[in-house]
């Protein structure tokens, strides 16, 4: 299920394709719009939308004049495109691709398939938002996006260092040499311990703290 609600724009002249797209998107949770042209379409508020999947062969105005509209438009330029259409040449694929399309998929097309280029192409084009953090050390509590938790105090330190240094993999001796630097009677594997704890007690943050198989842990937005 998508959690961000994206919100999609169908345009297509083809009733039955565009109400089933419709359908099966609005099940895997985005929000989505449709429209019959471009002419339509184009009336809308389209800075909104964070996907556009465009037919290509429509009466009116094709799809890849709507493409081009939206290309040197600003505040549609950068919003992702992807290509539903009959045309399966190579050079109507290479064509729409230069236009600045994101992806191109041929009719008749799976939903499955259309569901995963779709979230494909959000993954790529969707800014990844950083995380508010504070923590503060007087008082043991660590805040992550309005989120607060008070933590025993080699928790707090571990998080705190993780959250120091985004997007680094400490291995579980520097770990051992930074939280428990006397940690002769420290077993390598009590980290893992409190990283456990530490992931529930700051749920839903907990998958932010990665694990490189037999090296060691790090923070990952």
């Amino acid at each position: 299920m998508i959690k961000d609600r994206h919100k999609i724009l169908i345009v297509d002249d083809e009733e039955a394709l565009r109400y089933g797209l419709k359908t099966y998107l609005e099940l895997e949770g985005y929000e989505v719009d449709a429209a019959c042209s471009a002419e339509e379409a184009l009336s809308l508020d389209l800075k909104k939308y964070n996907l556009m999947l465009l037919d290509i062969m429509m009466d009116g105005m094709s799809g890849t004049e709507m493409a081009e509209v939206l290309k040197n438009t600003p505040g549609t330029a950068d919003i992702p495109i992807i290509f539903l259409t009959a045309k399966d040449s190579d050079d109507d694929m290479v064509s729409g691709l230069n236009l600045g399309a994101d992806d191109y998929i041929v009719k008749p097309y799976s939903i499955k398939n259309v569901l995963a280029r779709i979230a494909a192409v959000l993954r790529r084009t969707t800014p990844k938002r950083a995380h508010t953090i504070n923590c503060d050390r007087e008082t043991l509590i660590c805040t992550v996006d309005g989120t607060t938790v008070r933590l025993p105090k080699k928790e707090f330190e571990l998080l705190a260092l993780f959250l120091e240094n985004p997007g680094r993999i400490f291995t579980r001796e520097e770990l051992l040499d930074r939280i428990w630097p006397q940690h002769s009677v420290i077993a390598d594997r009590s980290i893992d311990v409190h990283i456990t704890r530490l992931r529930g007690k700051i749920a839903p943050y907990g998958k932010n703290i990665v694990n490189r198989s037999g090296y060691g842990y790090g923070w990952q937005d």
